[in-house]
């Protein structure tokens, strides 16, 4: 494994050399700053794994030396050691996204379990988000940042990019790791049902109500909800969740009492929640309400050094529990992967390649195992197929956009459409009817067959 490199930041001399010998007898790479103005300089040439710095300094001090290092790289871990009377600035530099504090005096253990800590908890990750490119390593240090708060996060991310594997990254990161992770996307579920989803109802309450029943705010109490696609939520569930999040407690359907809850509700977005709120589609002060803390989660062709690792990561997956051996993909079909622009991101990546999987007549993939898409998409890398609209193009006209394009590829057939996007199938029936496509009537005759899997929601 890769020496960590370490920048030990304080004004005094002695410390430092202390410090620097600690931590080199341990196997870390230690660069010294004597002041907050130094350590910033040598913070914008080089990279670090995590900065250790003194609270109390003359000239920059720890919580603006941490504010200017997460604002030019926000995967910075920083640790900050603190006298007894300066606590409260302590909490406020955890507040502002300090992995975590050390109180003076402390000694060489306390210091390197919590340093530690910080570098194991990042290198946990790896096994949960399989990546190689410096985006998601950022990513990856932005979830322990957050995951320390019980404040809201919102991630946001283009489908397909794994968001709900990051919550759950959130979540096994945070001190609520041994309570319930409860899932549930907004668009899935019918309104009225929803209501019922997230907060419970009593007996009686409506027609088919024979029993009581918990919703997933009182399952996941002192664990995470994760609301995936919040913003498919109609404007009178968004003012019920807002009540739940601003009061901590919930009232199940047809119930008068409130019950209160502790849950950490991590939610997440394809869409742009603040272009929402801006047009009344979106409440604005549910937005900054579940906006405390935020995760921007790459799409994979901005990533691109994570393809060749997630091909071997899923070729290894899905080749586990079959009886034929697959060894790889020819050089060929390998090529035409890691080239593919990926509209549908990871979760097309992983479709893609169990179907090739599937249909490989021999030891190795080839190119006509793979998906018509990848093959049919013949420009280099960065002159996809796909391109992003002109300034001032709403993001809702590239989702139809891309939406229609994979109906007509698979002549209105919702289930390959869904597949080839990356989506649920009743997600796609959602967004169908949300932007009025339907099927022609010239495709209607044509495929009989498949009337079940084109049937609008």
């Amino acid at each position: 494994m890769a020496r960590k490199n370490i920048l030990v930041v304080d004004d005094e001399k002695a410390q430092r050399e202390i410090l620097e010998m600690i931590l080199a007898g341990e196997g870390y790479k230690v660069t010294t700053a004597s002041s907050g103005e130094a350590a910033l300089k040598i913070a914008r040439e080089h990279h670090f794994d995590l900065v250790l710095t003194d609270l109390k300094m003359t000239g920059i001090d720890g919580i603006e030396l941490l504010s200017q290092l997460i604002s030019f790289d926000s995967s910075i871990i920083v640790i900050l050691l603190t006298a007894h009377g300066s606590i409260e600035s302590a909490k406020e530099a955890l507040r502002r996204g300090a992995f975590d504090y050390l109180e003076k005096p402390y000694d060489r253990e306390q210091l390197l379990n919590v340093i530690h800590r910080a570098l194991s908890k990042l290198e946990s990750l790896d096994s949960d988000i399989v990546s190689a490119s410096p985006e998601m390593e950022a990513v990856k240090k932005m979830i322990l940042k957050v995951a320390r708060s019980s404040s809201t996060v919102l991630i946001r991310g283009e489908s397909g990019t794994g968001k709900e594997l990051i919550a759950r990254a959130v979540h096994n990161q945070s001190p609520r790791a041994a309570e319930m992770f409860q899932a549930v996307n907004c668009a899935a579920i019918n309104e009225n049902l929803l209501e019922s989803e997230l907060f419970g109802h009593e007996r009686g309450a409506f027609t088919g109500a024979h029993a009581e029943k918990k919703g997933l705010f009182e399952v996941a109490d002192r664990g995470t909800l994760f609301l995936d696609e919040i913003g498919e939520l109609d404007i009178t569930m968004q003012a019920k969740l807002l009540r739940a999040l601003q009061e901590r407690e919930i009232r199940r359907v047809g119930g008068t009492r409130s019950i209160k809850i502790d849950v950490r509700v991590v939610a997440a977005t394809n869409r742009d929640l603040r272009q929402m709120a801006s047009d009344g589609r979106f409440r604005d002060d549910l937005y900054y309400r579940l906006n405390v803390l935020s995760i921007d989660v790459p799409s994979l062709r901005d990533r691109r050094d994570d393809i060749p690792v997630l091909i071997n990561y899923f070729l290894r997956k899905h080749t586990r529990n079959t009886s034929r051996l697959i060894r790889g993909l020819d050089a060929g079909a390998r090529r035409l992967m890691e080239n593919y622009s990926y509209p549908g991101n990871v979760r097309q990546l992983e479709s893609a390649l169990e179907r090739a999987i599937l249909f490989a007549e021999s030891d190795l993939i080839t190119v006509e195992d793979l998906p018509l898409e990848i093959r049919q998409e013949t420009r280099p890398a960065g002159e996809s197929n796909f391109r992003l609209p002109a300034e001032g193009i709403a993001f809702e006209e590239v989702e139809r956009g891309l939406i229609m394009q994979a109906m007509e590829r698979t002549d209105f057939n919702i289930t390959k459409a869904a597949k080839l996007l990356g989506v649920t199938f009743r997600t796609l029936q959602y967004r169908l009817d949300k932007f009025g496509i339907k099927r022609p009537d010239k495709l209607g005759a044509d495929n009989g067959d498949d009337d079940e899997e084109v049937t609008q929601a």
